[in-house]
């Protein structure tokens, strides 16, 4: 264990490894689990952050209880490197995509841009895909569906 991790740390840090509270005030709530402030809270998370005790934070969408009954991966060949940040950004702007992220493209996988899609129905998605080709130019896509999903935790450390 490193030596600088405080045991307040360790139990924010527990806190954050588990679903946030849905609440209006998360870190509020932390906070009086911790035993410490909202601010502390937040000046720890991005402590852990600089120091990259965490690499990450963020949200995992819980689709079916946000309300959405499909979804589906967009993946995109955005053939010009200079142009994905722009097109990333575009493709995030749409109100249906919870996040778009860039991978490395290989000789037999072309798809270099992922946007994960969300709607009432299969068809709402792939017309969502076809609003961002349009707004984009990309018309090398497909979509992927989920035929079952495994896990979706995070690492459980403290």
């Amino acid at each position: 264990m490193n030596p600088e991790i405080t045991e307040l740390d360790k139990k924010i840090m527990k806190c954050l490894q588990d679903d946030m509270p849905s609440t209006l005030t998360p870190y509020k709530d932390i906070a009086e689990s911790s035993g410490t402030t909202e601010e502390q809270v937040i000046a720890r998370i991005n402590l852990y952050r600089e120091k990259k005790w965490i690499r990450r934070f963020g949200a995992t969408l819980r689709h079916a209880k946000a309300g959405f009954k499909a979804n589906g991966m967009g993946v995109w060949k955005a053939p010009n490197s200079e142009d994905r940040q722009r097109l990333g950004e575009e493709m995030a702007s749409f109100r249906e995509v919870s996040h778009c992220y860039e991978r490395s493209s290989f000789h037999d996988w072309p798809y270099n841009l992922f946007t994960m899609i969300h709607g009432e129905s299969k068809e709402d998605c792939e017309a969502v895909a076809r609003r961002i080709s349009e707004k984009t130019g990309l018309k090398e896509y497909a979509m992927l569906y989920s035929a079952r999903e495994f896990k979706k935790s995070s690492m459980k450390y403290f």
